[in-house]
């Protein structure tokens, strides 16, 4: 059966929501910008941004006080939880973490190219750059790292993707950890983004796939965890 179409506030939700859990915008208790401005900055009506809200609302992500404004009520998933949490936090190591990526994430990358709104690409691009300019300053990657992975994995618009990434950041996280002293592995991760992005901003999800594929495997062997 064919998925269907989101509407154009259910899009606007999940851009807000984006705002929330990947941008760190707002963090629980913040105020939302008044409508005017939030309305403005989405290129959307105010009609579309209420009926955006109120999805927000329904799902406890945001809860208007009278009077007061729209604020951050909770920060989770907008489906039941899938009882993953045992397996994210379970002592896994670096190979077996790295594997769960190998699996996922280049097929992530091919619906990424394939599904990603115009928005969701740029969101994924900012981060990109963002990344490669930290390592350039010798900068702690570590959260622009997953940012840029999980953007990727929202523009999937498949929520049991978007569920499994508390898992593989604990690859990410570990990574930019070995890698920060190894120059070949953080060159690989330069060349690598920058590859992704440019297949990624031409929508080509094969040469996506590929890229990511070539990203992790780089990564494993660099860190020397790969068994062929």
């Amino acid at each position: 059966m064919q998925k269907k179409e989101k509407s154009l506030s259910e899009r606007v939700a999940d851009d807000i929501f984006a705002m929330i859990t990947i941008d760190k915008r707002f963090v629980i208790g913040d105020k939302l910008p008044n409508e005017n401005e939030l309305s403005s900055e989405l290129k959307i009506s105010r009609t579309t941004l209420r009926e955006a809200i109120r999805i927000l609302i329904a799902h406890n992500i945001l809860e208007i006080k009278r009077g007061k404004g729209t604020y951050i009520k909770a920060i989770h998933n907008f489906n039941e939880n899938l009882k993953l949490e045992e397996l994210s936090t379970t002592k896994l190591n670096a190979r077996d973490l790295y594997e769960m990526r190998l699996i996922f994430e280049p097929q992530t990358a091919y619906y990424a190219a394939k599904r990603a709104t115009d928005k969701e690409l740029e969101r994924i691009l900012y981060y990109g750059r963002l990344e490669e300019e930290k390592i350039l300053n010798n900068e702690d990657r570590t959260e622009v790292e997953q940012a840029f992975h999980k953007s990727i994995a929202k523009a999937t618009h498949n929520e049991f993707m978007n569920k499994l990434m508390p898992i593989l950041y604990k690859a990410i996280d570990k990574g930019v950890i070995l890698s920060d002293e190894n120059e070949h592995i953080i060159q690989d991760t330069l060349n690598d983004h920058r590859m992704i992005m440019d297949f990624l901003s031409n929508r080509d999800a094969e040469g996506a796939k590929t890229a990511m594929k070539i990203h992790i495997l780089h990564a494993m062997r660099g860190l020397d965890i790969y068994n062929d």
